[in-house]
């Protein structure tokens, strides 16, 4: 008789660890609280404008491939994939902003017109990128971080000064240009935590913002999400939406199943892709790994402040994605990190999918999605949101030289309650949790539960952090575990 799986959530995570174990033959079910799949990177559609909710940089082309491959598939099967150029602006004041393009060599140009000698500083640090990135993308982030040993390498341990340095200290030791530096620095917030606590090794997220680039999947991020059910389904995986887990069934200290609106589904393995904190609180007490004090003494990546905005429009001097650095970033990271506060003036970030992609927005029209980071666990309210759209559109219009204030037909917002409310998110965050020195592997929390066994996790708050290529990596790495322990018990029945 076939083992079955339960799988709380229907995220990247979920999604791929569910292919991975169907295709070893079991029979497995997601169970998904919302009534539309995807988990955080779910999809609103309006008066024909269609926004992802959630991601919208598609970073590391190469670990897609990877997950694809395994199942004798490429991307190119499920969706279009385009690079985008220019890959994004980066605005510091009014019609004053620094594109940065395609290539190494059209990104070695923009530096060296903006601070001459600065091109050949930025190949070093690039080839020094590239180094990391083949170090951390094709060994150590494969790794399920149940050991201090998995980060010990030859090649690793040539590393090891990088690991005690910081983003920063690195690029503000070569690059004196603030312009230049905050570029350099914008990659890493994609893990969660400031450039300032972040170590060295992390710039690899450098070679994959300039070294690969920047891509969009036609019709949005969702077309992934909607790839990899394809999959999971052809493989026999059944999904079920409107279905909370209200909690987990337990017998002694195993796992053998959930509650879904009160009925009982048993089971040989339950999985958890949902939020880690959340996930353990469906437990009692004293089955749960981590305490409230250990989550809270943790550093989240932050919660967002988001827009989703249909202007009867298009738009001038943006491009696909633009960043606004017009203000203090040091002072809004340390509202984030610091003394959590609503920043008095937030940099932003916004999304335009309708320049590369007609089928985001009506004819003419433009479909632009607004981004404010937040520290997570922030007071939320309808006042605030209000409050800082009207903040970042009038500095939008005085940035871009363009009034869009009057051409608004709608505006969306999604926030910190919207993250706990959908997505039971520990405080609100919206990436997970920060990979600091601290929070890195095997000091993340475990893949498989050390208190309940047959009870697995995977997602952004384990291995191997935020972000959707790691989550797509967090699938196979629980999957991974699970088929080894289920062979195992398999051979002790023998």
């Amino acid at each position: 008789m076939k083992k079955t799986i339960s799988i709380l959530g229907s995220g990247f995570s979920s999604l791929a660890a569910s292919c991975y174990l169907a295709k070893a033959g079991y029979d497995v079910t997601i169970y998904e609280k919302n009534s539309t799949i995807g988990g955080r990177a779910r999809q609103l559609k309006k008066d024909g404008f269609t926004f992802d909710i959630g991601p919208t940089w598609y970073w590391m082309p190469d670990v897609f491939e990877r997950f694809f491959a395994d199942f004798d598939k490429k991307p190119s099967d499920f969706y279009e994939l385009e690079k985008l150029n220019p890959a994004y602006s980066v605005y510091f004041d009014t019609n004053d902003y620094i594109t940065i393009e395609d290539t190494l060599d059209k990104i070695y140009t923009a530096f060296e017109k903006e601070e001459v000698g600065s091109s050949k500083k930025l190949k070093r640090f690039i080839d020094q990128a590239k180094e990391n990135y083949d170090i951390a993308i094709k060994d150590l982030v494969y790794n399920p971080g149940v050991s201090p040993l998995e980060l010990v390498t030859l090649d690793t341990f040539k590393k090891l000064n990088q690991f005690f340095s910081t983003i920063k200290k690195d690029v503000r030791k070569e690059f004196k240009n603030d312009r230049l530096a905050k570029i350099l620095e914008f990659p890493v917030l994609f893990l969660g935590a400031k450039p300032s606590k972040t170590p060295s090794f992390y710039n690899f997220m450098n070679y994959a913002d300039f070294g690969i680039g920047t891509f969009h999947p036609k019709k949005g991020m969702y077309q992934v999400i909607l790839a990899i059910e394809k999959l999971a389904k052809e493989l026999g995986v059944k999904i079920i939406t409107n279905s909370p887990v209200d909690n987990i069934i337990t017998e002694g200290n195993n796992a053998i199943g959930i509650v879904s609106n009160g009925a009982r589904h048993l089971s040989d393995i339950v999985l958890s892709g949902a939020d880690y904190h959340h996930t353990e609180t469906l437990l009692e007490s004293s089955l749960r790994q981590y305490s409230e004090k250990y989550w809270s003494k943790k550093t989240f990546a932050p919660s967002s402040l988001l827009f989703y905005v249909g202007f009867d429009k298009k738009l001038k001097n943006v491009n696909h994605h633009t960043l606004f650095f017009d203000v203090d970033f040091d002072k809004h990271a340390q509202d984030i990190y610091d003394e959590p506060n609503w920043p008095e003036e937030p940099l932003f970030y916004a999304s335009f999918p309708s320049i590369t992609d007609s089928s985001t927005a009506p004819d003419g029209k433009e479909a632009g999605i607004f981004l404010i980071p937040l520290a997570p666990g922030l007071e939320d309210t309808e006042a605030l949101r209000d409050e800082y759209f009207n903040k970042i559109i009038t500095r939008f219009e005085k940035l871009t030289s363009q009034n869009v204030t009057n051409n608004i037909l709608f505006k969306e917002s999604f926030c910190v309650n919207d993250f706990v409310k959908d997505y039971n998110s520990y405080k609100g965050n919206a990436y997970g949790m920060a990979n600091t020195l601290l929070q890195t592997a095997f000091l993340r929390p475990k893949i498989k539960s050390s208190k309940v066994k047959n009870l697995y996790f995977t997602g952004q708050l384990t291995v191997p952090g935020p972000g959707v290529p790691p989550s797509l990596i967090s699938g196979k790495l629980s999957s991974e575990l699970i088929i080894k322990q289920l062979a195992k018990k398999e051979k002790q029945l023998t």
